[in-house]
């Protein structure tokens, strides 16, 4: 089969690799589609600890065309199913497990023709999403779910702020707060991203180009409830002058680094709560399968190009060029 793979830090390319020998526990998926994520560009810049030569990806959608001799499983040949990345959570849906790891590195993933996987992994694809759009929604959409709703306890009537909205992430926890009828504001350095938002149904949003940003977000919504961040960095401070009293910052990422002279005065004073959270547990990942049938959410998605152009695509990942997912065809 053709495989999308790590070979070590810095190189990445498309190989030939066996169709993988499932165990009694595993199923064989042949894949239809499977999506980036910034993870990947992450992994091949050897910036994940224990970085192993592997297949990337974390995301896809695919067909079960091989059950492991476990009798009771044979009701998933044939079925269209997408995967759940998660491996190892662990027992406490509050942290992952010190085992806890993510497919796609060091497990191969699912930027290839087949993967095999563990049956508990399997979901039924929401019959309203088409492979391309199934294949966009796990490791994004299950980190939105659990920031928006675990951590952020989001809920109708909120202001609610998601920043960067150019990112996967980013862009589910909108749709997730839009859904959840919150008044939704975004930041990001494209207006054309915060007007695609605003059509979805965001109540406004500013570049974060813009000199005193911060302020026109204060002046057309009054503060936040909840702020959805991954950027981290010196913007941290200007996000907690835009927080309304008790209000909570929630973050799953720190792309601009850390926060140089946190401004504790204003988080006690302001009785905020800061939260940190990652892609989520096995129980969110159901919920949030449910959540997004039931509110017809689609991801945002680029037009899906073949596996064979893996390789721009993932170039293309690393210059930010693209608004939606970037999803692959495997077949």
């Amino acid at each position: 089969m053709i495989a999308f793979a790590l070979e070590e830090p810095g190189k990445v390319s498309l190989v030939e690799r066996p169709i993988p020998q499932i165990k009694s526990n595993e199923a064989l998926i042949r894949l239809d589609a499977a999506a980036f994520n910034r993870r990947d560009h992450w992994i091949r810049m050897g910036l994940y600890a224990g970085i192993v030569p592997s297949i990337l990806g974390s995301d896809g959608c695919g067909v079960v065309v091989e059950i492991g001799d476990t009798a009771e499983n044979q009701h998933w040949l044939g079925k269209q199913v997408i995967l759940n990345p998660n491996q190892n959570w662990g027992d406490d849906p509050r942290f992952q497990s010190k085992s806890y790891r993510i497919l796609g590195m060091p497990a191969d993933g699912t930027l290839a023709e087949y993967i095999a996987i563990p049956i508990d992994r399997l979901h039924e694809k929401p019959t309203y999403l088409n492979a391309q759009e199934a294949a966009a929604l796990p490791l994004g959409g299950l980190t939105a779910f659990r920031a928006c709703f675990y951590k952020g306890n989001i809920e109708p009537g909120m202001n609610v702020l998601v920043t960067g909205v150019g990112g996967g992430v980013a862009q589910f926890a909108a749709q997730f707060a839009i859904a959840a009828q919150a008044n939704v504001f975004v930041t990001s350095g494209s207006i054309d991203k915060i007007d695609t938002l605003t059509a979805m149904g965001a109540s406004g949003g500013v570049s974060y180009k813009e000199a005193k940003w911060h302020e026109k977000l204060l002046r057309d919504s009054g503060g936040f409830d909840v702020i959805i961040d991954s950027a981290g960095g010196p913007d941290f401070n200007t996000l907690l002058r835009i927080l309304k009293p008790a209000g909570t910052l929630v973050f799953y990422g720190a792309t601009l680094g850390a926060v140089p002279q946190l401004d504790m005065p204003r988080i006690f004073f302001g009785q905020f709560t800061i939260k940190g959270t990652t892609m989520g547990s096995d129980t969110d990942f159901t919920q949030m399968l449910d959540f997004v049938a039931k509110h017809q959410i689609h991801p945002i998605i680029e037009p899906a190009r073949p596996l064979s152009d893996a390789l721009a695509a993932i170039n293309d990942l690393k210059e930010g060029k693209f608004f939606g997912k970037i999803v692959l065809n495997c077949r």
